[in-house]
């Protein structure tokens, strides 16, 4: 931070709080002597992610920070209407609250929600504060809606689990694209120039998506896959390298395992049925194998389209099949990348917010690795808790009155979770629900105890972008009203429940400091990465184990950190998702985010700018699917899954599927898209099938 005149104006060095690309950018607010009032401008800085650029977003991130329903001060609800309370009072009522109910339940009876918006710092200490604190094993957070499938597939496929396998810079390097479900032109607008930049040159950017978005018009070509059936259609891209023999054989024999009886899989699989499920045709799957496996060079991006199904960990890997039978990973131009939807959801996985991980992606049912972090916190092994339950489970768990008490970090699961009906019942029912946020979030009017936190402009802490990039964020003015920091709120929460012994920090660096040492060794090494070195440097990539390491761009040059050093090919069977269109429900519903909001909005539906150019949500159908159901263009619509209806207006769009609607997921009440998904889980990573699910259009008319 720095001032000039610092009565009037003040200059805050900052970063975008949304998507992962996390770009650099100075907020200038200047102030009026005269009558008090503010303007604002920004100005984008240079980082390597995103070369100077911002988008809308960006541009407008502040507004929520100065122009939201900012929360200032502790709240109780009494009466069915908050109050404000003293901070000594919130922490006394809250620890007196969860204490009785683990005396009278089991500890186990509170859980922990957390936020891939965290930092790394508070992320880390969030992790502790449950497990140390709270001795609690109920900790997950909403990034198990963003990456569990890409971040499962990675580990079982590559060993590791990053955003991106080499460097952004390598996009250009790149003959050949693949972008799965991913509609960065929206979501991360800013890494755009990468991708046009290697079309210029020559690449061929194959686009995988049921309708039409700004990324799809960018790509040469453009396959419309059925929703749910991208699995299969990688089956059978797979199925013509082999026999065409674009397979490279050297790698598939020196650097993975699997290849026969991955290749066995494939020689029995039938083209003309993969085309008849994903409603693509054999010329187009051709013509996208073809341009992958003759290329010199190639990437393949999966992002939340791909990932947020019932079989997303597989569809992963079998994207990771078409890597790695074509040897296109670990040098330059070639390599995967999942790319990540929240500002750390890459970070913030890997410290310890996820049920079944610790600091440092190390795993909390393995012996070794329990016992090294509980050297780092000073406590016995036996006494950190096992594996809980992913996000949604544990909202399962609450409705079933398993878990009693919830404390929630910086997350709005009300409406980020499926079957949003079960979810505010769950919420319902508990005991003591508390919040810590700085909005008023649509959870937190549900909640008993509101805790005021800082927003990103006040609030100093690393962020590692879809790069594995780790990046310093300062902060760049004081705290408003009694509001504060995540971190300072856990310690003085963990001071109060008689554990302040084990959160004694003078300043976030110190975190850090903890957990570089918590993470050495580990698969996320942080180590060799501090404060003096972020302030210097454009960040540093992880792993880094050492001070001075230059952190790895490249992963994956020699060898995979699997037995042998060879990834693993799997082998993966075509299936339909879990919930199948019928008579009554004929149409598939998809859901995704447009370019001027953010998750469930709860932080761009409050900035006047942004919220204007949605102001609400809508739903994408095909003008043929429309006339069958009398639905005319601008009207509003009734939707309706098993689940439950919402209402929102049509939007005719003649590029999406005949067989699909879109709706956003940035909204609530009876426009939360939420309480139409069904919440059929991942066996492998616990993620909601959100992009599939059956519904049926009406006029409201």
């Amino acid at each position: 931070m720095s001032a000039t005149n610092a009565t009037h104006r003040l200059v805050m060095d900052t970063q975008c709080p949304f998507c992962s690309v996390q770009c650099k950018m100075q907020v200038i607010q200047e102030q009026n002597p005269t009558d008090g009032r503010s303007t604002f401008s920004v100005i984008p800085t240079y980082n390597a992610a995103s070369e100077g650029r911002l988008c809308i977003k960006g541009v407008y991130a502040h507004e929520h920070v100065f122009m939201g329903d900012r929360l200032l001060h502790p709240m109780q609800k009494k009466d069915g209407h908050f109050v404000p309370i003293s901070w000594e009072a919130a922490y006394e009522l809250m620890a007196s609250k969860f204490t009785a109910l683990g005396e009278q339940y089991g500890k186990h009876a509170v859980g922990v929600y957390g936020g891939g918006s965290l930092t790394n710092e508070s992320a880390y200490l969030l992790g502790k504060f449950a497990r140390v604190a709270l001795q609690t094993k109920y900790i997950d957070y909403n990034g198990r809606f963003c990456m569990s499938a890409a971040a499962s597939a990675g580990v079982k496929v590559l060993g590791i689990d990053r955003g991106l396998t080499n460097q952004i810079a390598d996009i250009a390097l790149a003959d050949c694209i693949v972008l799965a479900g991913t509609n960065i032109a929206e979501c991360q607008p800013t890494l755009m120039p990468f991708f046009k930049r290697a079309k210029a040159r020559g690449a061929f950017i194959i686009a995988i998506d049921p309708r039409e978005t700004g990324t799809t018009r960018m790509a040469n070509l453009h396959l419309k896959v059925k929703p749910g059936m991208d699995a299969t259609l990688v089956n059978g891209m797979l199925k013509i390298l082999l026999d065409e023999g674009l397979v490279d054989q050297t790698f598939t024999r020196e650097r993975t395992q699997g290849f026969a009886e991955l290749e066995a899989h494939l020689a029995a699989l039938d083209l003309a049925g993969i085309a008849e499920l994903t409603g693509i045709s054999i010329e187009l799957i051709r013509q996208a194998a073809m341009a992958y496996g003759q290329a010199a060079t190639g990437m393949v991006f999966t992002a939340r389209g791909v990932e947020q199904q019932t079989d997303g960990h597989m569809t992963v890997r079998n994207f990771l099949n078409l890597v790695l039978l074509t040897g296109k990973i670990g040098k330059p131009g070639c390599g995967y990348g999942a790319v990540t939807g929240q500002g750390n959801g890459q970070g913030g996985r890997e410290h310890g917010q996820k049920a079944d991980q610790l600091p440092g992606y190390r795993l909390i049912e393995n012996p070794e690795d329990r016992a090294y972090v509980a050297s780092v916190w000073g406590i016995d092994p036996a006494e950190l808790p096992g594996k809980g339950v992913s996000a949604y489970e544990m909202m399962v768990k609450a409705h079933k009155q398993e878990i009693r008490g919830l404390f929630v970090m910086a997350s709005n699961p009300l409406l980020s979770n499926p079957n949003a009906n079960l979810v505010e019942a769950a919420l319902s029912k508990l005991d003591f629900l508390v919040v810590a946020d700085f909005l008023m979030s649509e959870t937190a009017q549900m909640a008993d105890l509101i805790l005021p936190a800082t927003a990103f402009l006040e609030n100093a802490g690393t962020l590692t972008n879809f790069e594995g990039r780790v990046l310093l964020r300062e902060a760049g003015r004081p705290a408003p009203g009694e509001a504060k920091p995540d971190w300072q709120i856990l310690c003085e929460l963990a001071e109060e429940l008689g554990r302040g012994k084990y959160f004694r920090y003078e300043r976030v660096e110190d975190i850090f400091d903890e957990l570089r040492l918590a993470s050495r060794g580990g698969v996320a090494d942080y180590y060799g990465i501090t404060y003096d070195r972020l302030r210097a440097e454009e960040g540093v990539y992880w792993p880094c184990p050492e001070l001075g390491h230059p952190g790895v761009h490249r992963l994956f040059e020699a060898s995979f950190p699997l037995p042998e050093g060879r990834a693993l090919l799997t082998t993966v069977a075509n299936h339909l998702p879990k919930e199948q269109v019928d008579e009554q429900f004929p149409l598939i519903l998809t859901t995704g985010r447009v370019l001027s909001h953010y998750l469930t909005g709860e932080q761009t539906r409050r900035s006047p700018h942004l919220a204007k150019r949605d102001e609400e949500s809508f739903m994408e159908i095909h003008p043929e699917t429309a006339g069958k159901y009398s639905i005319t263009d601008d009207s509003v619509v009734k939707i309706t899954s098993r689940r439950g209806t919402i209402q929102v207006r049509s939007r005719f769009k003649s590029s999406i599927r005949t067989d699909t609607i879109f709706v956003p997921m940035h909204w609530g009440a009876d426009q939360n898209v939420n309480v139409l998904t069904h919440d059929a889980l991942d066996p492998f990573c616990r993620m909601p099938g959100f992009k599939v699910c059956a519904v049926s259009v009406s006029s409201t008319i």
